[in-house]
């Protein structure tokens, strides 16, 4: 066995520190995980120091062969710390199952979009009779999918920066950025911090591999052979325009067999589709695949189309970054169904974001006031009782060929007990619509 008589510390009880244990056990180590949470609870029947045991915990020269560390722990706090100091060499979870697995990869990093980038992989390859599976940062750990013993065709990975702040070795045949904007710094000191460890993606590449980058972005793509892609007007090899795909400016199918609405989910159709292209498929092939896929429910789902008018239910937009991407997104005039809790979020700066692309408002929940000051004077704006109202309102201030579209710009403890529910309620009263 690999690590046969070796001590391994696996740092968080978590789904990726146990999926490290798990791998690390099959292959004979002597295996005992930490976890300082004080909600921590003994797994399976490992041995576990948790809570104060760990906190109080003294780690001397020797005692450990390798410290594994889950993505959600920073290699500087105390715990890892402890090991380090000790001399423990560390690896991240990531690296430890990539350097126990010959499977091909195509890894996925970016600010947003990620999951829905990560599971159109997974659902093309399916599609197109090549087995994979959503994991990493997204679904199964990289270590769990390892240690299932189940073989791939192509893993979709997700990774984070979290992830890759630990890598040595880690490269994916595809790498995908799809993004970078200001987020994390919880866990980085400035954005600088935050954007080197997610270039990291292509540290260790070669030119054997392919680099799939948003155009328009900065980030450096080592010696892989770098692809470009755009559904906003940029100058890239993969773009969308119009309700079609095009490579090198031809033509390659079309979006309207899909499910998925919005330029943001186009990109990240290309971005699934360039990566296909990578390991072999047609692109024809990948867009039929593609046409079974439905999208994460309350991100920018499409409820119904009644009318000519489309019902797009985004009620996961709880702050005003994630309702202006929602709007930059949309290729119809849009009524918009906007508001819910006080944040006390400045929405001024959305004025400029409306460029006339949105009719009108209907506002809800407990900022409707304060929107309606906001944003009377420019467009129609009316006040909603509730989620029924408010689309019937948004209905009759529609036109055909109009989006109508729940996307709140905040929270909805004022009125549900999150933004499943909202997004829930929506559903049932676009339903009900004759």
């Amino acid at each position: 066995m690999k690590f046969a008589s070796q001590r391994f510390a696996i740092l968080g009880a978590g789904r990726s520190g146990l999926g490290a244990a798990r791998l690390a056990r099959m292959h004979g180590a002597d295996v005992t995980i930490f976890d300082e949470g004080d909600k921590a609870k003994q797994v399976e029947d490992f041995k576990c120091v948790l809570g104060q045991s760990a906190r109080d915990l003294v780690v001397k020269p020797g005692d450990f062969d390798l410290v594994i560390i889950s993505p959600g722990l920073d290699e500087h706090w105390p715990l890892p710390k402890k090991f380090t100091d000790a001399g423990t060499p560390l690896v991240g979870e990531t690296e430890f199952a990539f350097n126990l697995t010959d499977m091909p990869m195509a890894a996925i990093t970016g600010t947003n979009g990620k999951s829905t980038c990560t599971e159109l992989i997974a659902a093309l390859f399916n599609g197109c009779g090549m087995k994979s599976v959503p994991c990493g940062n997204h679904g199964m750990s990289l270590s769990e999918v390892v240690a299932s013993g189940v073989r791939y065709d192509v893993l979709a990975l997700e990774i984070s920066s979290f992830q890759l702040e630990t890598i040595k070795n880690f490269r994916a045949k595809a790498s995908l950025w799809l993004n970078f904007a200001p987020d994390h710094l919880d866990r980085y000191p400035n954005m600088e911090a935050y954007f080197a460890a997610k270039a990291r993606i292509f540290e260790n590449v070669t030119s054997d591999d392919v680099a799939i980058v948003r155009a328009g972005e900065t980030v450096s793509s080592g010696k892989a052979q770098r692809r470009t892609f755009s559904a906003y007007g940029a100058e890239a090899g993969y773009t969308y325009s119009a309700g079609k795909f095009y490579c090198q400016g031809q033509e390659i199918g079309s979006a309207a067999g899909l499910k998925l609405r919005g330029k943001h989910n186009m990109e990240n159709v290309l971005a699934a589709l360039m990566t296909g292209q990578v390991f072999g498929l047609e692109f024809s092939a990948m867009l039929k695949a593609l046409e079974s896929y439905e999208p994460p429910r309350h991100r920018c789902e499409l409820v119904r189309t009644l009318h000519d008018r489309e019902y797009i239910n985004d009620s996961k937009a709880t702050n005003l970054h994630a309702l202006e991407a929602c709007l930059k997104s949309q290729e119809r005039p849009i009524v918009l169904i906007a508001g819910g809790k006080d944040k006390e979020l400045d929405y001024t700066p959305l004025r400029t974001e409306l460029n006339g692309q949105v009719r009108a408002m209907v506002l809800i929940g407990e900022i409707a006031g304060q929107l309606e000051q906001t944003f009377g004077e420019l467009l129609p704006c009316q006040r909603a009782a509730d989620m029924a109202d408010a689309v019937r309102l948004a209905t009759a201030a529609s036109q055909a060929g109009d989006a109508i579209i729940l996307s709140p710009g905040t929270s909805s403890f004022d009125m549900y007990n999150g933004y499943a529910q909202r997004g829930d309620v929506f559903r049932a009263a676009v339903e009900v619509i004759k």
